[in-house]
């Protein structure tokens, strides 16, 4: 402590040695860093523990999933449908109509030539976030 005594006067400073400054300047360094990093923890540990009650108070709030109620053994299987493969004619008829509703024309001024499905250029988080908003709703 008397190191630092010395080092907070300007004209005590210049009369110390080399090795009293540097032994000064480190000792503040540290205590700075040591102050800093105990603070950062204590921010973290705060962090860490508001996180946990929010997620214990959403827990709580979340309505309780009933299970479904089973059918009677009487009440018949409801059937399984399979899925035929898209008609390429059928594709084309709707793109077509989709198109020409769009523009408010006929159907028969519009000529579908070829379909390619084109990637979406949407970034990750932009897809995260309308799938987001999206399930909110419901």
């Amino acid at each position: 402590m008397q190191l630092l005594e010395n080092f907070k006067h300007a004209d005590t400073f210049v009369q110390m040695t080399l090795g009293e400054r540097l032994a000064a300047t480190m000792y503040v360094i540290l205590l700075g860093m040591g102050i800093t990093f105990t603070a950062l923890v204590l921010i973290w540990a705060m962090t860490a523990l508001l996180s946990k009650v929010v997620q214990s108070i959403e827990k709580k709030s979340q309505p309780a999933v009933m299970p479904a109620p089973k059918a009677a053994a009487s009440t018949p299987a409801p059937a399984v449908v399979e899925t035929a493969e898209e008609d390429p004619g059928e594709l084309i008829a709707v793109i077509s109509a989709a198109i020409a509703a769009s523009m408010q024309t006929s159907m028969h001024n519009i000529v579908v030539t070829s379909i390619r499905r084109t990637g979406d250029g949407t970034p990750v988080w932009g897809q995260k976030g309308r799938s987001d908003i999206m399930n909110s709703r419901l």
